[in-house]
């Protein structure tokens, strides 16, 4: 695949990883690519690596537009191994006394992933670095999603060089946001809630700086997925609604079961807050992805999580879903548990008490023991429109 120029003189020269499909212990199916660009003009400018074993595509790309020693520059916007990977091999093509640009905490940082010692030139929030007839400013994003994250800003072109913000993981000959249309969304949607939903408030924090600072922003060039150019506000926008954790008249059902009896008490919970209105997302947990379910309860007012009890405790999907949850730190949650058992039945207890740490607002969780009657599933049903009620009653319509 050739090198795309996105603007006068700037190329992305990034590449495609069709075959990845698990990205931090969540899918990518569609797989990822690491984007990189090089800016061609008094100074040349590469800005970020990829991943190591892609640097040698890298290099070829940049070998299409100008030899590779030619490059004055390096712009290190973060240094996670998938964009700094390919940075030794990347230096030592083109000089390693040429300069990379870093936040302070890269600059403590990439010495650490690398024997090989690089000329690294930590700058500071707000800092602009001359190319020429071009300027870069850089903008500090300290845990978005990294401590040493930060933006470039391509101050004549307009163009924000995003890192991993606004990207998505998703490998495809449409380099473009008006070129794949709306189908990218879901993408965009899934790799905020299952990579930056923690950082929510400082992504809040982040916007509001860059609108302080009057910065138009005609392109946003994240380092995986499509390129925001034809309305970049559009993924803005939906980071803000996401940031926000603006929330929906939606349930999300997660459940594992060992003899069904469970998935019964699932289906019959799942009719009840279907009465009430609400958007039911039953997600059985060896079909559906944990990550799959965490799109999903990005912008779910409720979570209800069911398990049967084994050896006194949780099943290990749920166990294993919970772990993952509450590391990404989810806002504004009604919680509930449910379950079957045989002869102890702590399950639900187990998931209540994972579900308040979360601080999630706990309803009263319903149980049934071996194969649910009739009794326990009209139980579970009216637990289902019981949840329905409490979201409808916060949620407006």
């Amino acid at each position: 695949m050739k090198p795309i120029q996105i603007a006068n003189g700037i190329y992305d020269v990034g590449v495609n990883d069709w075959n990845i499909d698990d990205f931090h212990g969540y899918s990518t199916p569609m797989g990822s690519s690491y984007n990189a660009f090089l800016i061609v003009d008094e100074k040349v400018t590469l800005i970020d690596a990829v991943k190591r074993e892609f640097a040698d595509q890298l290099i070829a790309k940049i070998e299409q537009i100008v030899d590779p020693r030619k490059i004055d520059y390096v712009i290190s916007n973060h240094t996670e191994m998938d964009h700094s990977g390919g940075l030794a091999r990347v230096m030592h093509r083109i000089g390693e006394e040429k300069p990379v640009y870093c936040s302070k905490l890269g600059a403590k940082n990439l010495p650490l992933h690398f024997a090989r010692k690089l000329n690294y030139q930590p700058v500071t929030d707000g800092q602009t670095l001359s190319l020429g007839a071009r300027s870069l400013t850089f903008l500090e994003t300290r845990m978005i999603h990294w401590p040493d994250s930060m933006f470039s800003y391509l101050n004549e072109d307009k163009i924000l060089f995003s890192s991993d913000g606004f990207g998505q993981h998703y490998a495809g000959f449409e380099k473009f946001d008006d070129i794949i249309g709306d189908a990218i969304m879901p993408h965009a949607k899934k790799y905020f809630a299952n990579i930056l939903l923690l950082y929510a408030p400082l992504i809040l924090k982040l916007i509001e700086k860059v609108t302080t600072m009057g910065l138009e922003i005609k392109m946003i060039c994240p380092d995986h997925g499509v390129l925001w150019r034809s309305e970049p506000s559009k993924i803005i926008n939906a980071y803000l609604e996401w940031s926000r954790q603006t929330a929906k008249r939606k349930a999300v059902l997660v459940y594992d079961t060992m003899w069904h009896s469970t998935e019964k008490m699932a289906d019959a919970i799942a009719g009840g807050l279907s009465d009430e209105g609400i958007i039911v997302r039953p997600m059985y947990l060896r079909k559906w992805h944990r990550s799959d379910v965490m799109t999903e309860v990005l912008d779910a007012k409720a979570v209800i999580v069911g398990s049967p009890t084994l050896n006194n405790g949780l099943f290990p999907t749920v166990s294993d879903f919970l772990t993952y949850m509450k590391g990404l730190k989810p806002l504004g949650k009604i919680g509930a548990a449910f379950g079957s058992y045989g002869w102890s039945g702590e399950a639900t207890k187990l998931i209540t008490r994972e579900l308040e740490g979360m601080k999630f607002e706990m309803l009263e969780q319903v149980r049934s023991q071996y194969v649910p009657n009739a009794s326990s599933l009209e139980e579970s049903y009216a637990f289902g429109r019981a949840i329905g009620q409490a979201i409808n009653a916060q949620v407006p319509a």
